[in-house]
């Protein structure tokens, strides 16, 4: 039996229309890259990828990154979106390009 939740729950809870999907990823730089090489691939990454598809990024690393992809809103990253971000990862010769399948950040 489905248990019967009001608006405000489910919003609260990040469940059934209020659900959010995201995926990680995780990619590394060649060993000896610069600092400002790897800087400034990481705020392309943000200003061509991430932002113009309103998606967010928290990640952090320095030659090995890790992170996690979700809408900058409430909502369902999709298959797409992950396939825009790993080839623009593979674009960028990073090595050991990751991107998981989706899944709900909050619950999974």
């Amino acid at each position: 039996m489905a248990t019967q939740r009001s608006r405000r729950l489910r919003k609260k809870m990040h469940i059934d229309e209020f659900q959010e999907l995201g995926f990680a990823v995780g990619f590394t730089f060649p060993e000896g890259s610069d600092e400002q090489v790897i800087d400034s691939t990481v705020d392309a990454l943000i200003d061509e990828a991430i932002a113009p598809n309103g998606l967010a990024f928290d990640g952090s690393g320095y030659l090995q990154w890790e992170g996690l992809i979700c809408l900058q809103k409430i909502g369902k990253c999709t298959d797409e979106h992950r396939e825009l971000v790993k080839n623009w990862l593979e674009a960028r010769q990073l090595g050991d390009v990751k991107v998981t399948e989706l899944f709900d950040v909050w619950w999974d």
